[in-house]
């Protein structure tokens, strides 16, 4: 009894003094330096105290994804057990099963090699920055961070061989999982103040699961680009140290250009679906400046691609020596001057230039329907390693839609298909333009027809061009010889 008597007066003696000390650190100690002092108490005091090591784990590895918090998001719901009380449930449309994570402030407990591993998921509000100045943080962004905490004397077993296990498992997942990321920029992003990460943008991106089904075969083009692209892909993917040996960032350019219609957004889907890389897809007109553009690349992830569609409609990015655009002195043009905007040499620099070593195994897709306004400083290799034309369906093209739509195998065709290709030879229209027809009927007598309508009328609208066009060269060649302006 006196032991126990001994120990409650010690207990009681030690909470006095501690409620003494706290009292006396408020009314001694600046507000502001409080944070700091408690952490250096936290620090070197109570963790030396403490026989449990925890290892903070951020989603930003200074402007990177840390690929540890990636891989624990992907770990951790594997573990997820009846001891959790609160989780996250959600299931999209195309989804078989319900799917579980963390919810904040949550632990799940983990075992490897006998060592006990506790997990906590935490969210920490961060606020933006504007003018210089931190402000309340109205769109509820938040840094993200795991803890995982275990005793000290395995701290050598954990980072050497329970991360990297955690890491080989979460790859495996996503491989079994199957699944490829669609990725847009959060328009309510902007930059993050908390005290660590000054000027840093947090919550850059969104995602959902792409679940576009375009594939290779599926593709309405001819079979040698397919292969051509194919095994310009599997080259790439394999020469990770070919690349490092001869001194070059590991990542590679594709220039998709032809009509609108012609396939250049389902072939990147392809080419997704293919590799199993995420798409990241940049709206170029959303971005304020050159910096903050090497921030929204720099936050992509390795094995991905990131998609700038329609860049000839970016002024910044044409041609310079078309000067399509001339300045005009009278429409605020120069007032605006000094507004902060991306341009052509701040995009090159993080393609081709020192930033663009930042990140591995990553393809950068640029499409649009004018090659030719295009600067050419674009367009070279190292920037645009490959150059795709999509051009208008082919006879091999639309034997792989009537293949897609009706089902109808080049070894049995239809009585039609043969009229369709003839007409076809002579005639542009877009695979796009095919495949609407197609889908009208699931009889492929009236499919089939309405493309041979299709392009007939096609046919007929392109000599009225060329007839028209040869009227209006022939008045101003020989304008003596017409009586009326041509319309």
């Amino acid at each position: 009894m006196s032991s126990t008597a001994s120990l409650f007066s010690a207990y009681a003696s030690l909470a006095g003094s501690l409620m003494l000390f706290r009292t006396v650190a408020k009314q001694l100690i600046p507000k502001q330096f409080r944070p700091y002092l408690y952490s250096l108490f936290r620090r070197y005091i109570w963790n030396s105290l403490s026989s449990h090591l925890t290892l903070v784990i951020n989603e930003y590895s200074g402007l990177s994804h840390n690929q540890v918090f990636e891989a624990a998001e992907v770990y951790l719901p594997t573990k997820i057990g009846p001891s959790n009380d609160c989780l996250q449930a959600s299931k999209t449309p195309r989804q078989k099963n319900i799917q579980f994570a963390m919810e904040k402030d949550q632990e799940v407990g983990d075992t490897f090699e006998n060592i006990k591993l506790i997990w906590r998921y935490s969210c920490v509000e961060v606020s933006t920055i504007s003018n210089g100045y931190p402000i309340r943080n109205s769109s509820g962004m938040e840094k993200r961070h795991f803890q995982l905490t275990f005793h000290k004397k395995h701290a050598a077993i954990v980072t050497e061989s329970y991360l990297p296990y955690v890491l080989q498992q979460a790859k495996a997942i996503k491989e079994q999982e199957n699944t490829v990321k669609l990725y847009t920029r959060n328009g309510n992003a902007n930059y993050a103040y908390d005290g660590g990460n000054h000027g840093m943008e947090l919550g850059i991106w969104r995602s959902i699961n792409l679940e576009h089904p375009a594939t290779f075969e599926t593709l309405a083009m001819e079979p040698e680009l397919k292969r051509t692209i194919l095994e310009d892909l599997d080259r790439f993917v394999r020469r990770k140290n070919f690349y490092r040996k001869v001194g070059k960032a590991w990542k590679r350019g594709y220039l998709l250009h032809g009509p609108p219609g012609t396939g250049k957004s389902s072939l990147v889907a392809a080419m997704a679906n293919y590799l199993k890389f995420d798409v990241y897809d940049l709206e170029l007109a959303s971005v304020r400046g050159n910096s903050q553009l090497r921030n929204v690349l720099l936050s992509t992830t390795n094995r991905s691609i990131l998609v700038i569609e329609d860049i000839d409609c970016s002024m910044d990015f044409q041609n310079r020596d078309l000067d399509l655009n001339p300045p005009d002195p009278y429409s605020g043009f120069y007032q605006n001057q000094k507004q902060e905007k991306v341009t052509l040499s701040g995009l090159l620099n993080f393609i081709d230039g020192l930033w663009s070593s930042c990140g591995d195994e990553r393809i950068i897709v640029f499409t649009t329907n004018h090659k030719d306004k295009l600067d050419p400083a674009l367009l070279r290799p190292g920037r645009m390693d490959l150059h795709i034309h999509l051009s208008y369906c082919t006879p091999n093209g639309f034997k792989t839609l009537a293949s897609n739509y009706l089902g109808i195998q080049e070894s049995n065709p239809h009585p039609l298909c043969g009229k369709v290709e003839r007409l076809m030879e002579t005639t542009e229209v877009t695979p796009a333009e095919v495949a609407e027809e197609l889908m009208k009927s699931d009889d492929a007598d009236v499919a089939l027809q309405g493309v041979v309508s299709l392009l007939k009328r096609k046919k007929r609208e392109s000599e009225k061009v060329i007839e028209h066009n040869e009227e209006k060269r022939n008045y101003y060649l020989y304008p003596e010889h017409h009586m009326s302006v041509p319309l």
